[in-house]
């Protein structure tokens, strides 16, 4: 049919111990119609040859090879369908093979799958006129967009690439840089506080920015296209969207989200509105680990887990609007941290050797206790035995404690007390400035509920709309109900349980209530439901991640009402202190 058989060069697959390398060969399908021309996985066989210095991993190399080259010859498209976090799985070799051999067949799979990708879109044999379709969610940036059709002749992406001056953002960058298909320009937010907060530590985002400036410089000299880098100040937007929202629902007793609101009200938000009206560009990159599928028609785009349990952050994208979901790109969403952290050694990246940052951006060394303490100061409270109604310590602020909170808790209470515990924080009174402890966390049939059961407000769907494929009306029609995998904070921890909102009926039709309010019922207990904390959704059985509601006080009332006298008194009330400072 015209094609030629194309072949990757010999690529180093990261996160390997051994030194893999790996070379994709794409071998055109025969057909008896001689018109099909479209440049489609679907239209060759793959062979993958491949070289290693340890004998076990020669052995993982030719598996993989044999696996694609099987009398079913999967095709290309077909290879680029599998997860290669299940590839040892589907090869029933997972309990056989150690945690890193199965790793490292993963990434092997993993780079054969960049290969294709790269075949198709850059090989020379293509011309003009060639259509290449690509659908894979989990492609390093998303190629199944009608907008990446690429040609020798194509104008470039234009992509707006956050630089932070981590690993993973350098990575993306690294990434971007390297394909013909992106015109790519880096900026770095300041957004640290260093006016108000330069007496709570270092300000940090000087060494960022001149480590932003030494990767851009890096890879503008090792790489043929120039990459400008700028540093944009939102240090007025981040105050007024995010210290302001975390400042407010600590006064009231919630449990705050910087990162979350950050994503959704200033990368996302601010940042695009602002580059937007300088100069158009068609995509936002970051080093988020997350995936994003976009499709060639007018199909709402999916955001997906990260294959990382550990370091995905779909958690914290889980607000994000359609509109702002379709410009986005995460680049090394498809990794695992180790495979992003083989890559800045192998890309030899400046900042290459830098550990991870910890906490929030806006902070940087400074402990989020030591913030709040200088903008809400103290006021002193009394703690609460929950089921005794006994007074048995004093707290000095809501804002310093958590729902589920066990560790510090001990220096609030009376030492009478502390030898009964352990004792954790099970709900707060922001109008009479309690605090409500237990020690019976575990056993207690009223926590238990409390634990398991509660609302949830300002539910929002990425998609724009319900899930309703995931939603059934109940017998007495007055609830949709639907199950779902849930992330109750981020991390790798993934709870399972229903949602119910209610229903209204309007004639013949029963339809889901336009309140975003629900109630969740957990199939177990989680460790701390915190009032302001973000409940995300995803699809059972699927890593697509639906949307997030915020988990509500009104599971608090049962602790709260009626109101008791305490039994005895260890501390007096004291009289209310703030700082003089500082939020307006």
């Amino acid at each position: 049919n015209g094609k030629q058989i194309c072949q990757s060069p010999m690529m180093r697959v990261p996160g390997c111990v051994a030194t893999v390398h790996v070379s994709t060969t794409l071998i055109p399908i025969i057909h008896d119609d001689n018109n099909i021309n479209t440049y489609s996985p679907d239209q060759y066989f793959v062979r993958v040859d491949g070289t290693a210095d340890a004998l076990i991993s020669k052995g993982l190399v030719a598996l993989v090879a044999a696996a694609f080259s099987q009398a079913s010859r999967p095709t290309a498209q077909q290879i680029l369908e599998i997860r290669p976090s299940t590839v040892a799985e589907d090869l029933g070799l997972r309990s056989t093979l150690s945690r890193g051999r199965n790793d490292g067949l993963a990434s092997i799979v993993t780079i054969v799958q960049q290969q294709i990708r790269s075949i198709l879109l850059n090989s020379n044999n293509l011309s003009s006129d060639d259509n290449i379709v690509i659908s894979s969610p989990r492609a390093t940036v998303s190629n199944n967009d009608d907008d990446h059709q690429n040609s020798k002749d194509k104008k470039k992406k234009k992509v707006a690439m956050l630089l932070s001056g981590g690993v993973d953002s350098s990575v993306a960058l690294s990434l971007l840089s390297k394909d013909p298909n992106y015109e790519v320009h880096a900026f770095y937010l300041k957004i640290w506080l260093e006016d108000e907060l330069q007496h709570l530590g270092v300000c940090p985002w000087e060494e960022d920015w001149k480590i932003c400036q030494s990767v851009v410089a890096h890879l503008s000299s090792t790489s043929s296209a120039a990459i400008s880098l700028e540093a944009m100040s939102f240090q007025h937007q981040y105050h007024e969207h995010i210290i302001n929202y975390t400042l407010s629902e600590a006064r009231r007793g919630r449990t705050p989200n910087p990162d979350i609101m950050c994503n959704s009200r200033v990368k996302f938000g601010s940042f695009v509105s602002e580059i937007m009206q300088r100069q158009s560009f068609d995509y936002i990159a970051t080093g988020h680990y997350a995936r994003v599928q976009h499709f060639n028609n007018n199909n709402a785009s999916k955001l997906y887990r990260a294959p990382d349990s550990i370091k995905d952050q779909s958690y914290f994208l889980s607000t994000l609007s359609q509109e702002q979901l379709k410009r986005v790109l995460f680049p090394v969403g498809h990794l695992e941290k180790k495979q992003v952290r083989a890559l800045a050694e192998d890309f030899n990246l400046p900042n290459k050797n830098r550990p991870d940052s910890q906490g929030l951006c806006f902070l940087g060394k400074v402990k989020f206790d030591n913030f709040l303490q200088a903008y809400l100061g103290e006021k002193p409270g009394n703690v609460i035995d929950v089921l005794t109604r006994d007074v048995i310590g004093q707290h000095k602020g809501l804002w310093f404690h958590t729902v589920g909170q066990r560790k510090g808790i001990g220096k609030c209470l009376d030492p009478k007390v502390t030898t009964r515990g352990p004792w954790y924080i099970v709900a707060k009174d922001p109008i009479d400035n309690l605090i409500f402890a237990s020690n019976e966390f575990d056993n207690s049939a009223i926590l238990g509920s409390s634990r398991s059961n509660f609302f949830v407000e300002d539910i929002r769907w990425i998609s724009g709309h319900h899930p309703h494929e995931q939603l059934v009306l109940q017998e007495n029609n007055k609830t949709w109900t639907g199950r779902f995998a849930m992330k109750i904070r981020h991390g790798p921890s993934i709870a399972r349980g229903s949602l119910s909102m209610n229903a209204i009926q309007t004639g013949d039709t029963i339809s889901i209530c336009s309140s975003s309010e629900g109630r969740i019922e957990l199939d177990d207990k989680d460790g701390g439901l915190a009032p302001g904390q973000f409940v995300v959704f995803y699809q059972l059985g699927c890593d697509e991640c639906l949307g997030s509601g915020v988990i509500s006080e009104k599971h608090w009332t049962q602790f709260l009402l009626p109101t008791v006298t305490p039994n005895k008194v260890f501390y007096p009330m004291a009289n209310t202190t703030t700082a003089a400072s500082i939020i307006n």
